[in-house]
């Protein structure tokens, strides 16, 4: 692989990892969502270094052209994140449907002592 393009994937990958902590610093992004992009970036820094190790998945998985791996184990990822997220959202509209249930009795026994 070209040293520019090592490069540039390893500043990617070194980018995301430091973007990342700064948004769990700021409280924009919850320790426990951050781990798997911690890992993400930790990940593209070290296929951008060690470009043999792309090279020997891409055999044992029988890939023909080592970067199309890349693009598998992207689109696994966002996979995984898209199910991960429709988990968390089919959790939280439970709650809220359950809180708005409450707050509906809590009025009505409200209007009811009045």
């Amino acid at each position: 692989m070209p040293i520019r393009i090592r490069l540039l994937t390893f500043i990617i990958g070194l980018f995301l990892f430091i973007f990342i902590i700064e948004l769990v610093r700021r409280r924009k992004l919850r320790e426990d969502y951050s781990l798997l992009w911690l890992l993400s970036g930790v990940v593209i820094c070290i296929l951008s270094l060690w470009h043999e190790v792309l090279i020997w998945i891409a055999k044992i998985m029988g890939a023909v052209y080592p970067p199309s791996v890349l693009f598998f184990f992207g689109l696994i990822f966002l996979a995984f994140i898209s199910l991960f997220y429709s988990i968390k959202l089919s959790s939280l509209a439970d709650q809220v449907k359950n809180l708005a249930q409450k707050i509906a009795i809590m009025e009505a026994g409200k209007d009811k002592a009045s």
